[in-house]
């Protein structure tokens, strides 16, 4: 049977996702649900307004994340009630490129789904994910974890195994039933960002050691598709 883990670095193939490929194989996806990042920006990250033409407020990003899909497909293959988490780790302005990335599957998914999932996060299956084929320098791998995504009231609780264990909550405006939401972006994960915080952010995987209590969080509600 296939290992459902890449245990060595894996570079992408970097062409640009227009580019032409002799044998494209391509699958229709799609993914609805919610995102959240959390990162070692010190005030919310600059990339949402910037489109990464700011660098990171520590002059490099370490992001971890979570996606819950509440309806999705990869081909005939139902994707939905699925969570995703997902390391990434770029060395200076977003748009420069040379990011390193890691996805960790729901060990619920069927192995069709698990091979789907793992080319839509590493962009292999283009659409809105597939810039991470050009972004992304070093795929560090994928693997089966136990992922849970919990919303409890504000509360969005993510744990990836033993690897990450995160809650993630809007940050309080002068209207406290009203989150703050920077709409109308051209960021890739969505158009309407809600600016948040993380009361847990801690990381132990492929190495990295890292603890991003207090810092900057994102809210996404995602609609992904491609190949086009």
């Amino acid at each position: 049977m296939a290992s459902d883990r890449l245990e060595v670095a894996e570079k992408l193939d970097s062409r640009h996702p227009a580019a032409e490929r002799k044998d494209p194989g391509l699958t229709p996806w799609a993914i609805k649900g919610e995102l959240v990042l959390n990162c070692n920006c010190t005030v919310f990250c600059p990339c949402v307004v910037s489109l990464g033409k700011h660098p990171p407020t520590e002059g490099h990003c370490q992001t971890w994340g979570g996606v819950r899909i509440d309806s999705g497909h990869y081909g005939d293959e139902d994707l939905s009630g699925l969570n995703i988490g997902l390391l990434i780790e770029i060395p200076g302005m977003m748009s420069r490129g040379n990011w390193k990335a890691a996805v960790f599957i729901d060990d619920r998914a069927s192995h069709a789904a698990y091979e789907g999932l793992v080319k839509i996060f590493s962009g292999q299956a283009r659409g809105t994910t597939g810039l991470f084929s050009v972004l992304v320098g070093e795929f560090l791998g994928a693997e089966r974890q136990p992922v849970t995504y919990v919303n409890d009231g504000k509360n969005r609780h993510i744990t990836v195994g033993r690897k990450i264990q995160g809650t993630v909550f809007p940050v309080e405006g002068k209207d406290k039933d009203s989150d703050i939401v920077i709409s109308n972006t051209e960021y890739w994960m969505g158009p309407d960002i809600t600016v948040a915080t993380a009361s847990k952010g801690r990381v132990r995987a492929f190495g990295r050691v890292w603890d991003f209590d207090g810092r900057s969080a994102e809210i996404c509600q995602i609609d992904w598709h491609g190949p086009r």
